[in-house]
This record gives structure tokens, sequence and C-alpha cells, in this order.
């Protein structure tokens, strides 16, 4: 028998577990918290196109988890389609299976609060904790691009 709970905690898992033992069912439980690891961020980033992944290095890296969205403009160009990618890529990685479905988004636009009707935002940002996590996938992908190009050829 295979049942699956999402959004549960674990409090009430354990109780539907209890309760299955007396009657003497075998459960299990296997918990996936919604959330960023090295690994999935390092996915997520594989996942970007060229642009959106140069908008979450920036968001990540030069600005320590808080980036003006004019700058990125100054850099980027039009922000529409990067930051587009960035939420594509994590409802597809839902669709993949990469991530459980709950996974918020990494980076999140920040919109004027003076102007709440004007839709430019004025800013990207990524919660302080994911910061590091970003960081060590981005360190990562670049390890890996570089022991490619040093490997002799055969």
């Amino acid at each position: 028998m295979e049942i699956i709970i999402k959004g549960a905690s674990e409090e009430f898992a354990e109780k539907l577990v209890a309760l299955a033992a007396q009657h003497h069912a075998e459960l299990s439980i296997s918990t996936v918290r919604p959330g960023w690891t090295v690994d999935r961020a390092e996915r997520y980033l594989r996942d970007l196109t060229a642009g959106s992944r140069q908008l979450a290095e920036m968001v990540a890296v030069d600005g320590d988890g808080y980036i003006e969205a004019d700058h990125l403009r100054s850099v980027l160009g039009a922000l529409n389609g990067p930051s587009n990618g960035l939420k594509r890529a994590v409802d597809r990685g839902v669709r993949n299976g990469w991530w459980p479905e709950g996974t918020p988004k990494p980076i999140t636009p920040v919109s004027d609060p003076k102007n709440p009707s004007w839709h430019q935002n004025i800013a990207y940002r990524m919660d302080q904790e994911l910061v590091p996590v970003f960081r060590e996938a981005i360190t990562r992908i670049a390890t890996s691009k570089k022991a490619d190009t040093t490997e002799e050829p055969k």
C-alpha cells in the first residue's frame, strides 16, 4: 500500500503511521522537504538560459542577495526574459521531479512600495540563507567548466 500525503506536518505523519500500526498495516514515512540545497541550486542554475543565469549570479554574488534592477538592466538589457526564465525553471523542476512542489522561488522581484501599480521592478532579492547555497552551486559550475577546459584531448 502506498499513501502520498503532501503538505502534512511530521507530527501528522507520525500519527498516521501509529494508526496504521494499530491495524497491522506497514507504512513508512518518506519526506521530501521543499527548499534549496546546493545540489538543487546547481541543477536550477544549469537549467537557466544564459541571461537568467547571469541575473541569478549577480543577485547571489554581486548583490549579496539584493541587487537594483537598474544595475541589472545596464548589464542585461530588458529583464522580462531573464526574470521569466527564473520562474519557469522552478516550475520545470517540479514537473521533472528535481524538487518537490512548494519549493519557493529562490529569487523574487521587488516592486516599488511607493508606486505598486507601476509594474517595473526596482530590485531582485534572494533570502540571506540561500546566498551561500547558491554561491556554492555557482562555484561548482565554474569549477566543472574549468576542469572541462583543462583536460587534455584524447
